[in-house]
């Protein structure tokens, strides 16, 4: 099934699709994630689920230093603050991010899910490295996301396969986007714990050592593996049934699962 959104052909399930499933996740009741937009000069005197943040980026015409703070609070909670956080930022990004995506793949139908992937990937890259200190934040994470959506055009410059061509036996297609948004699904669904998800993000894909986290956590570096192990064999199984896939589908009730 397919559907159209401003000339471009987009499978049901997209990076974009994913995240925004993710992120719905994160900013529900009873207790959605919260910005403290307090020490940004512009913003209300408040905390501010996600959701309402990323309506008020829209709605109002920011300068860009407003902008910039926001957009550094949020690139450092995304690099401190865990899966969760980066689930959130990308969230709040997502608006610009379909746009972006739509831009580049108007009239090239067959490249929107790639694109969509490659704008995803960009941003997070931009949003893991950007220097925070320098000026026009924003942009530069839009225009990562940009060059990165627009090197898969550019990259292939070949004919699209007949539709009905055989090609035999192939990998399918993760539909799960980066292993951080994966990790932040299964958190936000309640299969693993957010210690846990953090845990297997800092260890496996960051240059943590699970020693040094160990000893930080005053436990044995052979228990926190175990627990690390028990949390990605439930993340497993989730992916196996498809629970992190598409709509997302919770299978087991927050208190029914206890992961690490």
């Amino acid at each position: 099934m397919t559907m159209t959104t401003t000339g471009r052909t987009r499978s049901a399930v997209t990076a974009l699709s994913t995240a925004e499933a993710a992120f719905a996740l994160l900013t529900c009741e009873p207790a959605p994630l919260v910005f403290n937009a307090r020490p940004v000069p512009g913003l209300p005197d408040a905390t501010l689920p996600l959701d309402e943040l990323r309506v008020l980026l829209r709605c109002e015409r920011f300068d860009s230093d407003v902008t910039d703070g926001v957009w550094r609070q949020l690139a450092q909670h995304a690099r401190e603050g865990g899966p969760a956080w980066v689930v959130g930022a990308i969230g709040v990004a997502l608006p610009a991010l379909t746009h972006l995506a739509s831009k580049i793949s108007r009239g090239r139908g067959r490249y929107a899910d790639d694109v969509d992937s490659e704008v995803l990937a960009g941003f997070l890259q931009a949003l893991r490295t950007a220097d925070l200190a320098a000026p026009r934040l924003w942009l530069r994470l839009c225009w990562a996301a940009w060059r990165a959506g627009a090197a898969v055009v550019k990259a292939d410059g070949g004919e699209e396969l007949p539709a009905d061509l055989s090609t035999g036996s192939r990998l399918p297609r993760m539909p799960y986007g980066h292993p951080d948004l994966l990790l932040g699904r299964a958190a936000a669904a309640g299969l693993i714990s957010m210690e846990a998800a953090e845990l297997i993000s800092a260890t496996r894909f960051g240059d943590a050592l699970i020693e040094q986290l160990a000893v930080e956590r005053g436990v044995t570096a052979s228990a926190l593996r175990m627990r690390r192990r028990r949390a990605e064999r439930i993340v497993a199984a989730a992916v196996v049934r498809g629970d992190l896939s598409g709509g997302v589908r919770v299978a087991v009730r927050r208190d029914a699962v206890v992961a690490a």
